[in-house]
């Protein structure tokens, strides 16, 4: 029976503490959903048409049309896996409360959002492993096959957790101090399958030092896991310093990015600083005692783990 009532779902960003790159060569990754949500509204129509409100684009097409947006590619990739169940159009408002230029992995929440949305809309009710799939199938479409989906994990979930990809796990991680992270946007993006590329081309004549690399980041993010699990803020701090000299070593950092880094290193209550994300743009993060002085040009988010993951909310809980 079609459903006529519209629902919220809402789902955190995530950012990567430890981990990038090499969580796609098996290495771990430790992820963290922060509390700054991405919201989407679902109104069911009575007919087959599709309209989306977004910071990104406004858009209106049929069910059985949706051509391309491209900045709504995954919102429309995703209504295309969920075509077959879907006997009704709807109208979908998406709000966050954080740009999507800020590394806080807002493809992924919008993901987590949307498969829980089109789950519930249509009564299929899956698991969150069974989310989790569907989620990376659709990100990978997008993408070309690329990305770990550990932030597609982080933004289902919530909390802290230790992601593999080979084989899929997330382990939930305890962490007894309160962690003080700050974004810093550099200006700049490239987009995450861009990086990868350019990676590849930069090391294809060298690939067992680039496998040496990938597992000394490994070997770090272990390290790291173990100063979370000991409530070590110091040795976080540097782990992530450590990490950052790995990822330059990698090739993904340039020059407003090490500028940056430096820059908030020279701050007393900053422990350790580091690229977010993929790098070549984007942002760098920093972990702190207290909240870090402003780093004059670049946009700024202070965010704290959210042990809530994606969510439904009816009626009152709107």
């Amino acid at each position: 029976m079609p459903q006529t009532s519209s629902f919220k779902v809402s789902a955190p960003g995530s950012t990567l503490l430890m981990g990038e790159h090499a969580v796609l060569r098996g290495e771990p990754a430790l992820v963290c959903a922060v509390d700054s949500r991405m919201e989407l509204t679902v109104t069911p129509r009575t007919d087959r048409r599709v309209l989306i409100d977004s910071a990104l684009g406004h858009y209106a097409a049929s069910l059985d049309e949706l051509p391309d947006h491209p900045e709504l590619r995954f919102v429309l990739t995703a209504l295309r896996h969920y075509r077959p169940h879907l006997h009704q159009g709807m109208e979908l408002v998406i709000r966050s409360a954080f740009e999507s230029t800020i590394g806080l992995g807002s493809s992924a929440a919008i993901t987590a959002a949307l498969v829980t949305a089109l789950d519930h809309l249509t009564g299929l009710e899956r698991d969150l492993p069974a989310r989790f799939r569907q989620g990376l199938a659709i990100i990978h479409e997008v993408q070309q096959g690329r990305g770990s989906g550990a932030d597609l994990a982080a933004s289902l979930y919530g909390g802290l957790l230790r992601f593999t990809t080979d084989p899929v796990t997330f382990t939930p991680l305890n962490f007894s101090q309160t962690l003080t992270l700050s974004l810093f946007y550099s200006g700049y993006k490239m987009k995450t399958a861009e990086v990868l590329q350019q990676v590849e081309q930069q090391w294809h004549r060298q690939p067992e030092l680039l496998q040496a690399l990938y597992r000394l980041m490994g070997q770090t993010t272990q390290a790291t896991e173990k100063a979370l699990a000991q409530g070590d803020l110091t040795e976080l701090g540097r782990l992530m310093n450590v990490y950052q000299g790995l990822m330059d070593a990698l090739g993904v950092c340039d020059a407003t990015l090490s500028r940056m880094v430096y820059a908030l290193r020279q701050d007393p209550q900053v422990l350790g600083a580091k690229i977010s994300g993929s790098g070549l743009g984007d942002c760098v993060l920093a972990l702190s005692r207290a909240v870090v002085n402003e780093l004059p040009l670049h946009q700024r988010l202070d965010v704290r783990p959210a042990a809530a993951g994606v969510l439904i909310h009816h009626g009152a809980d709107k």
